[in-house]
């Protein structure tokens, strides 16, 4: 129905459900687009180890970027290109994040580091990542090395003020965006999802018009941006829907499945 070559999608509150599942439908969607010659890939906020589950499920054979596309890895995730947080826009944020009342999270030397290992939305994270958290009650001394730095908070109305705050102080030295309503990332300046679509444009000699791309975030505007056709879950925020291309049922209603079979490949 479009001559799309390939297909990037978000994860979370995207490709799975609620509960982190792959459903049926979806994995189904994915095997379509295989099966027709299209390219499909991942780009998530998730560290590498959060995708190592999805790779084995869908037998992904394209490199990924994680951290919001800070970090590309192959399938194996081996890390083909990363980037870390310049220190001072880190030590900034953290010290920010802080002084606002809000749980901060570190991702670096491969790890996930915190201070409270029964925090906000840390049994999330575990069964997301499926990995368990390092506990630091000191985090300064990974702040040099982040590659991705997390906000965390139950009161999503200060994280979303603590977003617009962060991202005018820290300006050019870092990415700002809630990848959740609960989590707020700040990760490498440039090095966002568009970031990531660009780069597989230029490594697989696919030209953007030709690619697709799935999100539901503030964090997916920036590949929906760099991208010939994007789509937007039906869960998604109206400012996130009102720059997709088209608009699809939500996540926990097979709303990628549905759109892979309506707006790309059309039906069986």
């Amino acid at each position: 129905m479009r001559d799309i070559a390939l297909v990037i999608s978000d994860v979370d509150g995207t490709l799975v459900t609620d509960d982190k599942r792959l459903t049926p439908a979806t994995i189904a969607a994915v095997r379509r687009l295989e099966a027709a010659g299209i390219g499909f890939t991942l780009a998530s906020s998730r560290p590498p180890v959060g995708l190592r589950g999805l790779v084995g499920e869908l037998g992904l054979a394209l490199p990924l970027g994680a951290f919001n596309g800070a970090c590309v890895v192959g399938p194996d995730l081996a890390v083909i290109e990363e980037h870390a947080v310049p220190e001072d826009a880190a030590r900034e944020a953290a010290r920010r994040l802080e002084a606002a009342g809000i749980d901060v999270w570190v991702f670096a030397a491969g790890a996930w580091w915190l201070r409270d290992p029964n925090g906000p939305y840390t049994d999330l994270e575990r069964r997301t990542l499926r990995a368990e958290p390092q506990v630091r009650d000191d985090l300064a001394s990974l702040l040099g090395r982040a590659q991705k730095i997390v906000g965390v908070s139950r009161d999503r109305a200060r994280l979303a003020a603590c977003e617009d705050a962060l991202a005018q102080a820290l300006g050019s030295g870092a990415s700002v965006h809630r990848s959740q309503p609960y989590y707020l990332d700040v990760t490498p300046p440039g090095q966002d999802k568009g970031a990531f679509v660009a780069w597989m444009s230029q490594h697989l000699g696919i030209a953007p018009e030709r690619i697709a791309t799935f999100g539901d975030a503030a964090n997916d505007r920036a590949m929906f941006e760099r991208s010939g056709f994007s789509v937007a879950m039906g869960n998604a925020a109206a400012a996130v829907k009102a720059v997709a291309s088209a608009t699809t049922e939500s996540n926990e209603a097979d709303g990628f499945a549905a759109a892979v079979e309506r707006l790309i490949l059309g039906p069986v």
